[in-house]
């Protein structure tokens, strides 16, 4: 029966990716790749020959219906994102709607996604959390922040390196220089590292060390 597989692929140690993943990219019709060229390392060390097509943030607009004409004429169809599990900060939301308006089946698998590692790890409570991924670059990122200055869940944002500093000063604007938070890099990967304390230790630390690869920061509820 034809449907559309949504597959979490490794966030860096090419290992954590299941048996079921390998199989289901390999028996599938196309997969749709947030970049082919990212992709295709993945797909070569694993001796995936599927046709892969190109399905990003800048065209899915575009080809959503027709992929979804090609699901409904009978064919199986997996998206990937460059890491982790799609549609988390990533491609796949769109087409995974559109795909449930449809009619058509939808499958996620089980796989890789940074924040849960994060989170875990962290050492913060991790029964109730809210997962924020990143936060508006500009306009209403203070509006964001101020809604979340009385949140008493543990808090998950994504960050990229070059912003990371910028964006602890702002953390500490809102929730203050002792708020306890947890800062997790290059997750599974050669450097990973994870940094915790007050933030204004945790910001003292990469004021001193530029950090550097993905960023996952967890941040302590308000007490």
């Amino acid at each position: 029966m034809s449907k559309l597989y949504l597959v979490p692929t490794p966030i860096g140690n090419l290992e954590d990716i299941t048996f079921r993943a390998i199989r289901v990219l390999k028996e599938v019709d196309l997969i749709l790749a947030e970049d082919t060229r990212t992709s295709g390392k993945l797909l070569k060390h694993y001796a995936i020959t599927t046709q892969m097509m190109s399905h990003h943030m800048h065209n899915e607009h575009k080809t959503v219906h027709s992929i979804i004409k090609r699901i409904q004429s009978g064919e199986t169809i997996a998206i990937i994102s460059d890491a982790g599990t799609p549609a988390i900060s990533d491609p796949g939301f769109l087409l995974t709607r559109t795909c449930v308006e449809a009619g058509i089946e939808v499958d996620c698998l089980p796989g890789a996604t940074a924040f849960v590692p994060a989170l875990v790890n962290s050492g913060l409570p991790n029964d109730k959390f809210i997962f924020e991924g990143f936060l508006p670059v500009k306009k209403g990122r203070q509006t964001r922040l101020n809604i979340l200055s009385d949140e008493i869940r543990t808090m998950v944002f994504y960050e990229s390196p070059h912003k990371l500093v910028k964006t602890l000063g702002h953390f500490i604007t809102v929730f203050g220089e002792n708020r306890q938070i947890s800062v997790s890099r290059e997750i599974t990967k050669l450097h990973e590292e994870t940094i915790r304390g007050s933030l204004t230790e945790v910001l003292s630390h990469y004021t001193k060390n530029a950090p550097k690869g993905e960023i996952v920061i967890v941040v302590a509820g308000k007490k």
